[in-house]
């Protein structure tokens, strides 16, 4: 290989991916913390293969063209029938020099793709398959978007459809690829609605995570994923979400986006109600993912300016603690819909 990467044994890079996500994802670093084995190791290897092509996908500095070249080559190593050593080292001498040398945690993944492939290729074989499509239909969505706005330098999206296209490729294929793990054993029935609930799930998370980030989006990965005809609406020029003078119309459309998200809310909490608890799966490691949007969408109804004149919305650190605190003992499914209610209205250490 051209990494230059020494050989470890399966058990080092197991350790170095969970190390990894919890340093690219405080969301995924909570829900594997609650998993337990074999579905921990299963989700945070998924995880680490989307998150490749996603900091691709966001990556400023590399032209859309280069952006789907990577993709398309990444999604070629990811072909079963491709032969890995050779495609693994064609990847990494194609994205090589895009990585930054001062890499943060993102870009350290994808440094370390080959280890990544490397412990997904030790997995079984029933999750590897149940793994593989979602991931490969995440990178072909993304090269598709990376693809339609070359000629923008970024993602300009149009209209509330594609948007929600969008939210499907970046966060709705992931949770296929949960469902498809958490599912296994289920009677048809129940993995059918899992499915059906799935979508809902991921488009929640996903909206909410946009609505949040408009600033950063913009100014760190020159992307806009407010649709295009809500800013028009409010006499808002795509390039100028930023801008001091449009504080309040984007104010608007970040409230029209969190309200989207909000519809998914009920589907999502049916998704947690049937969720089976087996192959180390457990309740908590969904339930405050989701609860956690809840409490994200309540600091976005109260103060939504702040997206723009901060540049982020979240949740308080101390309310994070006391959530995660309330599942240290078991928490029953009925609980679940007091501890919405709660949060919805106010934060939970208060």
């Amino acid at each position: 290989m051209t990494t230059g990467q020494p050989e470890f044994t399966t058990d080092a890079d197991l350790e170095w991916c969970y190390d990894a996500v919890h340093g690219v994802s405080r969301t995924f670093s909570i829900t594997i913390d609650r998993l337990e084995e074999p579905m921990a190791r299963h989700i945070c290897i998924g995880y680490l293969l989307c998150r490749v092509a996603d900091t691709i996908e966001d990556a400023g500095h590399i032209p859309p063209e280069t952006q789907t070249e990577l993709l398309e080559e990444y999604d070629r190593l990811l072909d079963p029938e491709t032969e890995t050593e050779r495609a693994v080292e064609e990847f990494m001498d194609e994205v090589g020099p895009w990585v930054p040398e001062d890499r943060n945690d993102d870009w350290e993944v994808v440094a370390q793709t080959p280890r990544v492939l490397r412990t997904f290729e030790s997995l079984d074989e029933e999750p590897r398959e149940i793994m593989r499509d979602p991931v490969r239909e995440l990178v072909d969505g993304m090269a598709m978007f990376t693809d339609r706005y070359a000629d923008e330098g970024g993602l300009r999206l149009q209209t509330l459809e594609e948007l929600e296209e969008y939210c499907w490729y970046a966060a709705g294929t992931v949770g296929t690829l949960i469902t498809g793990l958490v599912a296994r054993g289920a009677s048809e029935d129940r993995a059918e609605e899992l499915r059906n609930n799935a979508r809902s799930f991921a488009l929640l998370l996903q909206l909410v995570n946009i609505a949040k980030d408009v600033e950063n989006d913009y100014l760190e990965e020159n992307n806009v994923y407010l649709p295009a005809e809500w800013l028009e609406n409010e006499d808002v020029p795509v390039e100028a979400v930023t801008e001091a003078e449009n504080h309040g119309a984007v104010t608007n459309v970040i409230q029209r986006v969190t309200n989207r998200a909000e519809t998914y809310v009920d589907d999502a909490h049916r998704y947690l109600e049937i969720v089976p608890e087996r192959h180390g799966n457990r309740l908590s490691a969904w339930a405050i993912p989701y609860l956690l949007a809840v409490g994200t969408m309540r600091e976005l109804r109260e103060r939504p300016e702040d997206v723009i004149r901060e540049g982020d919305v979240k949740v308080p650190r101390a309310e994070v603690y006391a959530l995660i605190q309330q599942f240290e003992d078991d928490v029953s499914r009925s609980r679940l819909e007091d501890l919405r209610q709660e949060m919805a209205e106010k934060p939970l250490h208060q």
